[in-house]
């Protein structure tokens, strides 16, 4: 059994994480941590786990994470960086849900989230983890940097098409809605209900801090310069990410061809669900669920493809990845613990 420790259990992406990890078949939970919360049974926050996780937070002082196999980080910024050298140093895996170590460049870190990079040795170390692009690499790694919600949409959507050449990288649009949930378990204004609810508007379209990250994991695959225009939606539902994306095509290519090209990509990616050509995938179709599914358009025969995508943003846009790479890991099957089928209605 691996012995997993997750440390901020309190926030969305923390609870997602229990409830998939407490009926995963080679999994034994064994600390998880809050510091406000110390002593909680954890059931008691979460009545949803009742019968199911019979722990209590404890402060991260009082959890011995060195006795763990893994630990994910479900924290914000800066927390990560801050205790991984010392779980790594004792042999523990880590895997970050938050963006200590997506940035290769650690100027650009500090730009985007206003606060020093205090492991710096370890940025380089640490693997992109995203499944259906980075496989081999996420089985011998030791740290994770688990991919942001919209970039894993957006990355899955652009990069066939980059591989293969056929789109001008300098020009590609994303117009990208996400629920609620995406904002975290917090009080805030913009969240409250009577605030989001029967409400729709765009938030960062000056600079979102998703774009200096998925633009250097989209120039991987191009030798081209990247230039990506994304502005991000906030739309009132919980659960859920829709994300539209434009790419100009700079080859002649047929329909049949560039429903082929995403076919053969993600073949043998379980999680990915490439549908019919012209299809439109709904977000209800993945809620709950670690799949992702996305469908081609090409409008009036036109130069320019628009790749329909969406997702559960807690689950394959966080929690779920998570699990996927740790089942990498540690030699598991990929799809271990995450078959749950989508919620509908």
């Amino acid at each position: 059994m691996i012995k997993v420790g997750i440390v901020g259990g309190t926030g969305y992406t923390g609870v997602e994480l229990l409830r998939l990890l407490a009926v995963h078949p080679d999994v034994q939970l064994t600390a998880i941590t809050s510091r406000k919360e110390d002593g909680l049974p954890v059931a008691d926050m979460f009545p949803s786990l009742r019968g199911v996780v019979d722990l209590a937070f404890s402060s991260p002082d009082k959890a011995d994470l060195t006795q763990c196999d893994v630990v994910f980080f479900a924290t914000p910024h800066g927390v990560a960086m801050a205790q991984a050298p010392a779980l790594l140093a004792a042999g523990v895996k880590v895997i970050d849900l938050a963006a200590d170590f997506r940035l290769k460049d650690q100027a650009t870190f500090e730009k985007w989230y206003k606060i020093p990079h205090t492991a710096p040795e370890l940025i380089e170390e640490a693997v992109y983890g995203l499944p259906e692009l980075n496989r081999d690499d996420i089985k011998g790694a030791r740290l994770i940097a688990n991919p942001g919600c919209y970039p894993t949409t957006m990355q899955l959507g652009f990069v066939p098409l980059l591989k293969a050449g056929l789109v001008d990288a300098g020009n590609l649009i994303a117009d990208c809605k996400s629920g609620v949930s995406g904002a975290g378990r917090k009080a805030e204004i913009g969240t409250l209900f009577s605030e989001s609810s029967d409400n729709f508007k765009a938030y960062g379209v000056h600079g979102h801090r998703h774009t200096p990250e998925t633009s250097a994991q989209l120039a991987r695959y191009t030798e081209q310069k990247v230039g990506l225009i994304f502005t991000p939606h906030l739309v009132p539902m919980i659960r859920g990410m829709h994300a539209t994306l434009y790419a100009r095509l700079n080859k002649d290519i047929d329909d049949a061809a560039l429903q082929a090209l995403f076919e053969d990509t993600y073949k043998d990616s379980a999680f990915v669900d490439v549908m019919p050509f012209g299809s439109h995938p709904e977000t209800r179709s993945t809620r709950g669920s670690n799949m992702l599914r996305l469908a081609l358009h090409r409008p009036e025969g036109g130069n320019t493809v628009v790749i329909l995508v969406v997702q559960d943003n807690l689950v394959k846009g966080a929690s779920g990845q998570a699990v996927q790479c740790m089942n990498l890991m540690f030699g598991l099957d990929e799809t271990t613990g995450l078959k749950q089928i989508a919620l509908l209605p």
